[in-house]
């Protein structure tokens, strides 16, 4: 139990925290949501520092962190499509990110069974941090200071899912391809026989 792994094991339990408060409507939930996500959103970057700049990277870090984010993120998704506030996110949205996460989580347990580990990419990255701010926005939900924030979550949404759609061929073309066996073995067991 190394102080990352603690963090990490922090930012998953507020996901049935915000279970909790989603629950309920109103500018008070609202805001309340949006903070404790945001602190879950923090202690990513976190728990992250703490691993690279103090040697504390485990193999269960590994595995608990990226594990962690799909969770919080899928976890708000689906209340917020589920929530009897309107507008709310469409559910079909929320499908098309969690089933990204799901294919993508399966391709890497298969390529690590096949021995190759593939490092996150740039998209990925960008896909987390659009996530991230418009399921900030969503959460505040109301309108404060001019600012839809309902909108401008929505907005973000959109983007975040077309990198995320992006991300995900990518990340299976780049297996595919590492996966695929190479010619030149072939070649070379021919000319063996």
């Amino acid at each position: 139990m190394t102080p990352p792994n603690i963090v990490t094991l922090l930012r998953i339990a507020t996901a049935p925290i915000l279970i909790w408060i989603l629950m309920y409507s109103g500018p008070a939930a609202s805001w309340l949501a949006a903070g404790v996500f945001l602190i879950a959103t923090v202690s990513d970057f976190f728990d992250g520092y703490l691993a690279r700049n103090y040697d504390s990277v485990t193999t269960l870090g590994k595995f608990l962190d990226p594990m962690a984010d799909k969770l919080v993120v899928a976890t708000v998704l689906i209340m917020l499509a589920g929530m009897a506030r309107t507008p709310h996110v469409p559910a079909w949205m929320v499908v098309v990110l969690v089933t990204r996460e799901i294919m993508v989580t399966g391709l890497r347990a298969v390529a690590a069974a096949e021995g190759l580990i593939v490092a996150a990419e740039e998209l990925g990255k960008y896909k987390m941090a659009l996530q991230s701010i418009a399921i900030q926005g969503l959460l505040v939900h109301y309108t404060y200071w001019h600012v839809d924030f309902f909108a401008a979550g929505m907005f973000v949404l959109w983007i975040a899912m077309a990198v995320s759609v992006w991300s995900c061929v990518d990340y299976y073309v780049r297996v595919v391809v590492a996966l695929r066996p190479k010619p030149i073995a072939a070649a070379g067991k021919r000319a063996a026989i």
